[in-house]
């Protein structure tokens, strides 16, 4: 097992890891901006390295000043956490030449699936279900424009080093091709420094429905069930539940198979996410793999009584898994809660928090990193904690949610509470009927 462990990450992620390694026994290094000095993670460390200014490409995103961290407090092993450098495949090549173990995909893995039309790829010769497609990245835009009428508009453009919606684009007429084509790959080219792109049919009315995946580098597999994540805003998630009230048994079984025939097909080792949409009709298709801890991963362990960071963790350290699959034995759901104006088209409301109350109880989980005098900086996620319930039934979760909001104070910085609290009284939502355009309806009426 690691005798210390750099994060390499800030906020509720990193003191989320900090924890699991104190229960471990592990010594922890946290790195951090100067904006971030008075933060938990910095707090509750074994050791802190300031490694840069507050631009994320000058400190959370600046591979030499991390490796130079976990270099002069002799850590053995760094874990990412998610965003910044989770999915970066050059990171975790870095740290495998510097001897020193990446909690995540190899590079290999990482490219392989980071890359959308590689990943789409791999899952056909497996024969995972995918969407409609291109058979690859499009070559111009006349193949573009040429696939797009052999599998039929609405077609959905997106670029194959894509992610957070970026790069992306739905188009609904052939007329409208041309001016997609050259919007979505500027986009693609300045966010990621790749402008590939690749087409899929356009799935009316999907759900966003998520595995969740443990293998190890002895070939054992296991999913540990499926989270609903179609409460989400220029595809972004705001609220992720478990189980889905879309599943039902039978399609549990197929795509916890289908999941299980990704992770063997990208050889995969680690914990990670295979990512469906679900239609109308329950036909599923894959949509990408996530080789990292996702933000949502709390309520899969509430739900199956299971720490997936000390199983990240046992695994990057050459422990085998038991290969059991898991089902859910109660229900969860978890919001985001972030510094955004949910009345202001969700603008980011960075500031000084001052009185500051969070919600408690049985059944109420809160990942977080704030308190009262913290500082919500402009420069990185808005994120201010995650509010998870657990209850035997999916109404019996809602009605906490509910009651948990209402306790929930943030002052000092506008909060996506109000819109949190009105979801849980929608009736659509608690009948558990939406999907991935829910929020394009949804209206937001005062409090």
């Amino acid at each position: 097992m690691f005798k210390k462990i750099l994060i390499a990450n800030r906020g509720e992620i990193a003191l989320r890891i900090i924890r699991t390694c104190k229960e471990m026994g592990i010594k922890t290094v946290a790195v951090y901006s100067t904006a971030d000095k008075d933060s938990l993670p910095v707090r509750f460390a074994d050791e802190a390295v300031c490694i840069g200014p507050p631009s994320s490409s000058e400190s959370y995103l600046k591979i030499s000043n991390i490796i130079a961290a976990a270099e002069i407090t002799n850590a053995d092993a760094i874990h990412p956490g998610y965003g910044f450098l989770s999915e970066n495949a050059k990171f975790s090549k870095i740290c495998e030449e510097h001897g020193i173990k990446f909690i995540g995909a190899s590079a290999e893995m990482i490219d392989k699936m980071g890359d959308k039309a590689s990943a789409k790829e791999t899952m056909l010769k497996a024969k995972v279900p995918c969407v409609p497609g291109s058979a690859g990245i499009l070559k111009n835009l006349a193949d573009g424009q040429k696939t797009a009428l052999k599998i039929k508009y609405p077609v959905m453009l997106k670029a194959t080093a894509g992610g957070g919606g970026k790069g992306m684009r739905l188009i609904w007429k052939e007329e409208n091709f041309e001016d997609a084509w050259n919007s979505a790959r500027a986009e693609s080219k300045a966010a990621f420094g790749n402008d590939g792109m690749y087409l899929e049919k356009f799935i009316q009315e999907p759900r966003h429905i998520e595995i969740q995946i443990a293998s190890d580098q002895y070939g054992n597999h296991c999913h540990m069930s499926e989270r609903d994540c179609s409460i989400q805003r220029r595809h972004q998630k705001l609220v992720e539940e478990t189980p889905s009230p879309f599943m039902t048994p039978d399609l549990r079984k197929k795509m916890g198979e289908a999941a299980i025939k990704a992770a063997k097909a990208a050889k995969y080792e680690g914990v990670g996410t295979v990512e469906f949409l679900v239609d109308k009709n329950r036909d599923f298709y894959f949509m990408e793999m996530n080789t990292r801890i996702q933000v949502e991963h709390t309520i899969t362990e509430e739900v199956i009584n299971f720490d997936l960071i000390r199983e990240q963790i046992k695994i990057a350290s050459g422990h085998k898994i038991s290969g059991k699959n898991y089902e859910p034995q109660m229900h969860a759901i978890q919001c985001r809660i972030n510094a955004e104006d949910p009345y202001n088209n969700y603008r980011p409301s960075p500031g000084k928090i001052g009185h500051y109350n969070e919600p408690g109880g049985h059944g109420i989980r809160i990942d977080s990193h704030v308190y009262s005098g913290y500082t919500i900086s402009p420069y990185y996620d808005s994120m201010i904690a995650k509010l998870i319930t657990v209850a035997q039934t999916r109404e019996e979760a809602i009605t906490k949610m509910e009651r948990a909001l209402e306790e929930y104070y943030v002052e000092g910085v506008k909060t996506t509470i109000p819109f949190h609290r009105q979801l849980m009284k929608n009736k659509d939502f608690r009948e558990g009927n939406f999907n991935t355009g829910f929020m394009d309806t949804f209206e937001l009426k005062p409090e």
